[in-house]
């Protein structure tokens, strides 16, 4: 059976090249790099190269990058780290109603335990407005958290705009970047990010490696205690294979970020148009052209639900992914899509297919001979879709 995968925003494959220089610290060079003899020095150099590596894909100086498990650490210890530094100064949290669980999760914690959150709308694009944020800023907001790119609809927040009002008000402004990174530009001083979180398996590294970019002088209280790796703000053992991987993955991503961005667009508006001239009843969810990711397709199809979607084309060996939450046991559709404004019904029919790089126009056009196929099958056994084409009959 063909095999297409187009769920790059969920995770990626292990690029060949960051696979082999990771075996080398899993067989050879295996030294703990805390420690002081020549294997642990060995693995200690290693580790800071790809510290290096991350830091210069984002703009940004090495010492301020603090190694994680991955992309949900990182946001807790930015949003956790920064509530409990600043708790004495103020208790008020501004976020946008689209972001990630690991974001909003954390935020809502805080809020159950005496911090106030400020949660901003976004527009039928889920694009957050500047001006909403400027006027939920009070005296005592310390910390202001708003992802880069979203990851069900792609589309790219006004962030240098959000940072630039953060730094006149001196309220720490964190950033989601998952996403983004290795996708489209990302540069911490020119969005005049304080904090910055990314992760390794978004960008064909591996899994359970992130890391948190924190700016020097900003101050973060860190959430696991013990022998003070990572400069006393993330302790324990770092995962040095995986790290190294990672900074592998960082310094391929700023090699073919425009290559793969210029590919991933021609695939992505090929994708979609299809969709759209082959299906009738469909809406495009997100912005347009250089608002959205150049890899993100979402869309919701009247009529049919996303889960029965999901199946349809796993069953023919195509890989996508639904913006309703059937993988976590809940009907409730996509929170970012009801923030958009998209009511319940179209909410559940909807579709992300995120492209990656191995990708070809070969596999958008078995998809989009598949997927019409599908939809028709589907909507045949809807008793509304059945009221909807008697009533263009009538």
């Amino acid at each position: 059976m063909r095999r297409v995968y187009l769920d790059h925003s969920a995770t990626t494959p292990v690029d060949p090249e960051v696979a082999s220089v990771m075996m080398t610290y899993y067989t050879e060079k295996y030294g703990n790099p805390s420690s002081v003899h020549g294997f642990g020095r060995e693995a200690k150099q290693a580790l800071e190269q790809a510290r290096t590596q991350v830091a210069e894909l984002i703009g940004a100086n090495p010492k301020e990058i603090t190694f994680t498990s991955g992309g949900t650490e990182a946001d807790n210890l930015a949003i956790l780290g920064t509530a409990e530094a600043l708790r004495t100064k103020g208790k008020h949290i501004i976020t946008s109603c689209i972001e990630h669980h690991a974001v909003l999760e954390t935020c809502e914690h805080l809020e159950k335990n005496g911090f106030d959150l400020t949660v901003i709308p976004v527009d039928e694009e889920g694009v957050i407005s500047v001006d909403a944020v400027q006027k939920a800023i009070r005296p005592d907001t310390i910390l202001i958290t708003v992802m880069h790119a979203n990851n069900e609809v792609g589309s790219i927040q006004p962030i240098a705009e959000i940072g630039k009002l953060a730094k006149e008000h001196g309220i720490v402004f964190h950033v989601d970047a998952v996403q983004s990174l290795g996708k489209i530009p990302v540069n911490v001083d020119e969005m005049n990010v304080d904090l910055l979180t990314v992760s390794s398996h978004k960008i064909y590294g591996p899994k359970g490696v992130g890391a948190l970019y924190i700016r020097k002088g900003v101050r973060i209280v860190p959430l696991v205690y013990g022998g003070g790796q990572e400069r006393k703000r993330r302790s324990g053992t770092e995962n040095t294979p995986g790290i190294i991987g990672f900074g592998k993955a960082c310094e391929l991503a700023g090699q073919r970020m425009a290559e793969d961005a210029q590919k991933q667009i021609k695939l992505r508006d090929k994708l979609m148009n299809g969709i759209l001239d082959r299906i009738e009843f469909v809406k495009v969810n997100g912005p347009l052209g250089e608002k959205r990711l150049p890899n993100n397709v979402n869309v919701s199809i009247r009529y049919v639900e996303g889960e029965s979607l999901l199946l349809s084309l796993d069953m023919l060996g195509i890989a996508a992914s639904s913006g309703s939450a059937c993988t976590s046991g809940s009907l409730d559709p996509s929170h970012v899509l009801l923030g958009m404004g998209l009511i319940h019904e179209i909410a559940h029919g909807s579709l992300r297919f995120s492209l990656g790089r191995q990708n070809t126009e070969e596999e958008i056009d078995y998809v989009l001979e598949q997927l019409p196929k599908i939809v028709e099958r589907l909507r045949m056994m809807s008793p509304l879709y059945d009221q909807v084409v008697r009533s263009n009959h009538v």
